[in-house]
């Protein structure tokens, strides 16, 4: 038997497996650690002196051993960081203000997933998966052992089933664009959608790998830039996982999940960053809401056609580099000498950030491989980096969709146009861009220091590219 059979095979037996019924012989008692008791992690001997082990991406959960990193047990600890994010400082706030007991444990006995999600190969492949944890919503199943002795082990993806509602598709289905059938398409204009919600949980060694730098230049650059946030970063070169302070991301799934992984049935896919100024105020300085709702709008005619849907929701407001600084590049944009430009719409964020983007797509194809994605028909993306990551992770991509021409809000041709030239994939409705429409692509004055400069500022008059 080839090691790939043993694998399929493994995978194939591992609901059977590793369930609650598996003998927990094996598994050590918890260590509980006072919340009265404050541990520096920076000292020896006082984080993680007996971690449970991690084995990333071993198919057998009980050998891959679960993330541990709750306040209960620091001697047991086998991860850097802390769960929810980016909102774990609200914990702490909640146990400050005396609204949250610090020894409560959450019942999770309705918690598991409405519907499955995997096992798949690439979940035990960490040059697919490393950015999260595969298992993180099996907690309650794979690691029922644990939670049986009194482990406090949290999920970290959360998998559930709603309604959503767009104003965008109650005009499709005005206009006729769209038709209502009932199952995934209500005549409201709501949809019927399976989602999934993911904390990032970092297996350092491929991040590091992925990102072309030795582990302990990760390390090292994480701890100095966080201004020493984490010191286990370089105490601890043995903890491999880290929870990172971050965002992390949605998945949304119009269709069967399970027709997914198969290459025979149609897949429509978007992978978003966030934007909230577009996507919830709609701001039209860009793109980003009037894509996300075609996205969804092709994900939804998809799954009407007997195939599936998935947009992926990254929270990586303004490129990762935030919103402060992404409304001071607006405002360098609009008040420069020439006005908006788009010949200058990456020189304006490298003059405020040092950086044009720091979202870094290595990592971003991570929660496609956890769906189980080999391949995707319609790919609604323009971005030549998204594009990329996901081919150079072993997905295959057949169709490249562009944001229609008429869907673009005047003050975005700075952008597209922009974009365009330096390397997105323009399809047919941008094919005309070239050198001079980069120059003459000016967009919106706002006269904001209360005086006009001539020739700066123009606004974008027509959306035809010349």
């Amino acid at each position: 038997m080839t090691e790939e059979t043993m694998e399929s095979n493994s995978v194939n037996n591992l609901n059977d497996e590793n369930k609650s019924d598996v003998p927990d012989d094996n598994i050590p008692l918890p260590e509980i650690t006072s919340t009265d008791y404050v541990s520096l992690t920076s000292h020896a001997n006082t984080f993680g002196v007996n971690p449970i082990p991690i084995n990333w991406g071993h198919y057998n959960p009980l050998n891959r051993g679960p993330v541990i990193c709750t306040v209960r047990h620091t001697s047991q600890r086998n991860a850097i960081g802390a769960h929810a994010g980016s909102y774990c400082i609200y914990t702490g706030l909640a146990v400050a203000a005396g609204k949250l007991d610090p020894e409560y444990l959450p019942d999770l006995k309705l918690t598991s997933p409405v519907f499955n999600i995997g096992p798949y190969p690439s979940w035990f492949d960490p040059k697919k998966i490393a950015s999260i944890d595969p298992f993180g919503h099996k907690i309650t199943d794979v690691f029922s052992g644990y939670l049986k002795k009194g482990f406090d082990i949290r999920p970290t993806i959360a998998v559930t089933k709603a309604h959503i509602d767009l104003p965008e598709c109650r005009e499709a289905i005005a206009s006729g664009r769209m038709k209502p059938d009932g199952k995934i398409l209500m005549k409201t204009g709501q949809s019927v959608v399976s989602k999934a919600a993911i904390e990032p949980v970092w297996y350092l060694p491929e991040i590091s790998r992925r990102f072309g730098c030795p582990e302990s230049v990760l390390r090292q650059s994480i701890f100095r830039m966080t201004n020493g946030m984490y010191p286990e970063l370089i105490t601890r070169p043995d903890i491999k996982v880290f929870l990172p302070p971050i965002g992390g991301l949605t998945i949304y799934i119009w269709g069967d999940p399970d027709t997914i992984p198969d290459e025979d049935i149609e897949l429509t896919c978007r992978v978003h960053d966030e934007c909230n100024g577009s996507d919830v105020f709609g701001s039209d300085i860009c793109t980003c809401r009037p894509y996300l709702t075609h996205a969804i709008e092709e994900c939804i005619k998809t799954a009407q056609r007997g195939g599936c849907g998935i947009v992926i929701y990254f929270r990586k407001e303004g490129r990762s580099l935030g919103e402060v600084t992404k409304y001071l590049v607006y405002n360098t944009r609009k008040r420069q000498v020439g006005g908006d430009q788009a010949e200058k719409y990456f020189k304006c964020t490298e003059q405020v950030a040092g950086v044009q983007d720091t979202r870094f797509q290595a990592l971003m194809p991570d929660p496609l491989h956890f769906l189980g994605v080999t391949k995707i028909h319609n790919f609604i993306s323009m971005s030549d980096m998204k594009y990329d990551a996901i081919v150079d992770s072993g997905i295959k991509i057949v169709n490249r969709i562009e944001i229609p021409n008429e869907l673009v809000p005047d003050d975005a041709q700075v952008e597209i146009i922009a974009k365009v030239y330096h390397g997105y994939n323009a399809g047919k409705s941008y094919a005309e861009v070239n050198e001079e429409s980069l120059k003459s692509t000016v967009g919106r004055a706002y006269n904001y220091d209360g005086k006009d400069v001539e020739n700066s500022y123009n606004h974008v008059e027509s959306k035809e590219i010349t």
